[in-house]
């Protein structure tokens, strides 16, 4: 992993003994190790007074404040006071840990039930998210939860070091909760590889990354101390499941974490040139002549971690600053949160300044190029283009004027136009579609082959990047 790429260890608990005799070094070796913000997390009123105090001294350091399920039988009113008032503390930026743990049961169901309300009801009153532990206990956890949002509801949170099901995943994250993933994804077992799966599954906007520290420590270390700085063995394990780079991980998780916690700044500047895995992308434009229900632009501003939401947009210039070497790239790709061929001129300026210095060059298009242009612009594109990924998106033109909403008459028309005519001029060639109610995924296949391409690509909704 980059050395300049930093990470959020967003659960681990600094107060506790074993860290008494090293605990600066700790944090040290955190900071050295790229973790640029670590949450500390009480597990008890004592505990959570001693994450605060650790936070207020250490610009690094971040506290949240709650009482263990475990402990959920001494939970009174005078440690709701007590966490009430520790939770108003500027540094405080999270109530938890709190939850259900159902593998013990050192303490009663009823006694963890009742607890985990008046933490919710502690995390609403002061607007604070919730960290919630979850252990043998997924139908209860969810059923509680579900009592108190709904989707876009004003209850926030995380499953900490996930341990539950895909089912339960899915419901959680229906819900806006995140999903955090701790040492044991890394280990090798029958249960890290269902974990694997889970953590393959989970949006980019839903996922954290967190050490549990000084428990649960990631290979190379299990079984010994964890401490934060272990966070980046986690984060690259991630990586390696989702199939992108661990600077990707790091860059997703921390947004995630700046955004659920309000720690660090979310940048509010849009991105012309942006890596994600071993490929650069260009965000030439955000205009488009389609208003695709599924497409991301319209749910957010962000993908893999990066701000596309553009302000103005880039001259050929800046564009290819932006680049730097062409030739360090797997290729260079005109994506972005629009329509590159809406601004052909520019894309056809860069992309042979790329070809000339060694670049590939792939353009991701609706297929709407030449009917936007007001020309047959595939020539234009000859020597210019390595690669074509064009959005079908559907079988039919019903299919397609309700998912994708074009503005231009007879767009479904001209995209299989631009399907047919680009094999003459572009070497590499591939169709997509989104998996998404109403396409016919079959359909589409057989379509793209009658109009000459072979290579049709299945897209998750809601997955891009």
């Amino acid at each position: 992993m980059n050395k300049d790429i930093f990470l959020v260890d967003t659960h681990c608990h600094l107060d506790m003994s074993q860290f008494d005799a090293d605990r600066a070094e700790v944090l040290e070796r955190a900071g050295a190790a790229g973790v640029r913000h670590i949450i500390t997390v009480g597990s008890g009123v004592e505990s959570s007074m001693a994450a605060a105090a650790i936070a207020r001294s250490n610009d690094l350091v971040h506290a949240a404040v709650g009482v263990h399920p475990h402990d959920a039988k001494d939970f009174n009113d005078g440690a709701f006071k007590a966490l009430l008032a520790l939770a108003r503390d500027k540094k405080t930026v999270a109530v938890g840990e709190t939850g259900l743990d159902y593998h013990y049961m050192h303490s009663p169901r009823e006694a963890q039930i009742e607890a985990f309300k008046r933490h919710i009801e502690l995390a609403l009153e002061v607007g604070l998210p919730l960290i919630v532990h979850s252990r043998e206990a997924a139908r209860d956890t969810v059923r509680v939860l579900g009592q108190y949002c709904g989707a876009g509801g004003p209850l926030r949170g995380v499953l900490h070091c996930f341990s539950g099901d895909m089912e339960m995943a899915g419901e959680l994250v229906a819900m806006g909760f995140y999903i955090s993933f701790a040492g044991p994804v890394t280990f090798k077992s029958k249960r890290s590889s269902e974990l694997a799966g889970i953590a393959a599954s989970v949006p980019d906007d839903r996922i954290l990354v967190e050490t549990d520290a000084p428990y649960l420590a990631p290979e190379p270390f299990r079984g010994k101390r964890n401490e934060p700085a272990h966070v980046r063995h986690t984060a690259e394990k991630l990586a390696q499941i989702r199939g992108i780079r661990a600077e990707d991980v790091a860059r997703i998780t921390s947004l995630n974490a700046f955004r659920l916690f309000g720690i660090g700044e979310v940048s509010g500047e849009g991105v012309i040139a942006y890596p994600i895995r071993d490929s650069l992308y260009l965000n030439v434009t955000n205009r488009c002549s389609n208003n695709c229900s599924f497409c991301v632009r319209m749910k957010g501003d962000f993908v893999k971690g990066h701000m596309l939401r553009l302000r103005r947009e880039p001259s050929a210039r800046e564009l290819q600053e932006a680049i730097g070497d062409p030739a360090k790239y797997s290729e260079v790709v005109f994506c972005g949160y629009g329509e590159p061929l809406m601004r052909l001129d520019v894309v056809k300026e860069v992309a042979g300044w790329v070809k000339q210095r060694g670049g590939r060059v792939r353009i991701n298009t609706n297929g709407q190029g030449s009917l936007v242009n007001g020309r047959d612009i595939l020539p234009e594109l000859a020597g210019l283009v390595d690669s074509l990924s064009i959005s079908m998106d559907a079988q039919d033109e019903e299919t397609y004027g309700r998912l994708c909403k074009p503005l231009h008459k007879d767009a479904f028309r001209a995209l299989l136009d631009f399907i047919s005519g680009s094999v003459r001029y572009v070497p590499d060639v591939q169709v997509t579609v989104v998996d998404t109610e109403g396409v016919d995924v079959e359909a589409c296949r057989a379509l793209a082959g009658s109009l000459g391409v072979k290579n049709l690509r299945v897209r998750k909704l809601d997955v891009v990047g």
